[in-house]
């Protein structure tokens, strides 16, 4: 009963999001209060890395303040709901980390820069989420061409299985299962790696 109590002030607050005025922005603060904890969690899972952890979750409550409008009660728990955003919030951070470490110079620079500087990564945290972020794009690329475009639509970009069927003009029966299957298959991919 405490957990629905819970969920009907959660989905209070994210109804008063879309104002984007100062009852957004306290509301958004309150539900910040309320949640940060268990999504940093989230997020920390992700990356590994408490300072990336950090900047994923100030992501992803700018996305939830955006994006609130399109939140649907019926259709997920907030907690659920804001969990895929910290989700896709981490891994687009990660996919964008991954990208930038194609210059292994500056990389290397970075990771002396922080091991000296004592309050970044260390190395042990950037070889992890580096392999993690190698093996999530090794995972993606042996899905199928239109199963991979679906999936990182619908987590790294945050569209709705709806939002992509309109996008891609396919059915929605159909982007459900590539979703659903896609990430049966990453599942499986990935836990080879582990």
């Amino acid at each position: 009963m405490a957990q629905d109590t819970q969920d009907l002030q959660m989905i209070a607050l994210i109804d008063r999001l879309p104002a984007h005025g100062a009852d957004a922005q306290a509301a958004l603060r309150e539900l910040y209060d309320l949640t940060s904890a268990k999504l940093y969690g989230v997020a920390l899972r992700v990356v590994g890395n408490r300072s990336w952890a950090e900047d994923v979750l100030q992501e992803a409550y700018l996305n939830i303040w955006r994006i609130a409008g399109d939140y649907r009660a019926s259709l997920s728990p907030p907690m659920a709901w804001m969990g895929v955003v910290v989700r896709s919030r981490a891994l687009d951070f990660l996919r964008r980390r991954a990208s930038q470490r194609a210059d292994q110079g500056q990389a290397l620079d970075e990771s002396v820069s922080d091991t000296v500087a004592g309050d970044g990564a260390n190395p042990m945290d950037t070889t992890q989420a580096s392999e993690q972020a190698w093996a999530l794009h090794e995972c993606l690329r042996k899905l199928e061409a239109r199963q991979r475009e679906v999936v990182s639509l619908a987590y790294l970009r945050d569209l709705s299985h709806s939002e992509l069927a309109a996008q891609l003009k396919l059915p929605l029966g159909t982007v459900k299962t590539w979703i659903r299957r896609g990430l049966d298959q990453l599942r499986g991919c990935m836990a080879r790696f582990a």
